[in-house]
């Protein structure tokens, strides 16, 4: 269950305006909706048992997306790793890879790694086995931090 604070009165967020969540510097983590959550914790658990520095993104709004702001990370961090509870096929997640390949090819360290829900119908119940979880986000990381 996660807890924040939430204005008491009326608030607007702006379209097509990203908030990076967490500063980093080795990986760029990028995703919307709860799986914000799990990128958190795995940016901790990234931290503290590998050493690595993670960057999250919490795109807010998915179209229009900022892909000013995934750029501008990318290209610093030099790692991407895309998150999102859709399917892998055609899941939106594609086009933010694509984008990245597109404007960030000379700064790409690795290949985008993309967490995502499998591609299979399934049941609710098994809901928590579908979703992408901190387990396989942490072997994503681990992925990006021991390419070459």
């Amino acid at each position: 269950m996660a807890a924040e604070e939430v204005p008491v009165g009326d608030y607007t967020l702006p379209l097509s305006q990203a908030e990076v969540v967490r500063q980093g510097s080795d990986i760029t983590m990028i995703g919307w909706g709860t799986v914000i959550h799990v990128l958190l914790e795995v940016a901790t658990m990234a931290e503290e048992q590998l050493g690595v520095s993670c960057e999250v993104i919490d795109l807010q709004t998915i179209m229009p997306y900022d892909s000013a702001t995934i750029e501008k990370s990318v290209q610093k961090t030099g790692k991407a790793m895309v998150v999102h509870e859709a399917p892998l096929t055609q899941g939106f997640g594609a086009e933010i890879a694509a984008r990245i390949q597109e404007s960030c090819f000379l700064h790409l360290e690795a290949p985008i790694q993309r967490v995502t829900g499998w591609d299979t119908p399934f049941a609710y119940i098994y809901e928590p086995f579908y979703l992408p979880d901190k387990w396989r986000c942490f072997e994503a990381v681990k992925k990006l931090r021991d390419f070459m």
